[in-house]
């Protein structure tokens, strides 16, 4: 199993998710073809309603420690509340692209 399909496994199986986009953004890095070291997440769900969003961020962190601790190098999270979600017109922020890196 992929790292991406792994991280995307995990948040399905933790959070009633109205919306879920794991990306691999490896490419945008200096790092080999085909790797998996950077990826950005956006999750939006009802279970964050009232969580300030450090908790939301701890969360993710917690249930996904054992890739943090291996092979993902760097993660974006973006967490949102479906209100939220609404709000940014259903599109979260594009990343910045590492110097050296990207296609």
């Amino acid at each position: 199993m992929t790292v991406h399909q792994t991280i995307q496994d995990k948040l399905k199986q933790r959070f009633q998710a109205d919306y879920l986009q794991v990306e691999n953004e490896s490419h945008n890095h200096s790092v080999p073809p085909n790797s998996e070291t950077h990826f950005k997440v956006t999750l939006v769900c009802e279970e964050f309603e009232g969580v300030r969003l450090i908790m939301r961020h701890r969360l993710v962190n917690e249930l996904l420690a054992e890739e943090l601790a291996g092979p993902v190098h760097a993660l974006a999270m973006h967490t949102y509340t479906p209100a939220q979600w609404a709000e940014k017109n259903q599109v979260s922020p594009n990343s910045a692209q590492c110097l050296g890196g990207g296609k």
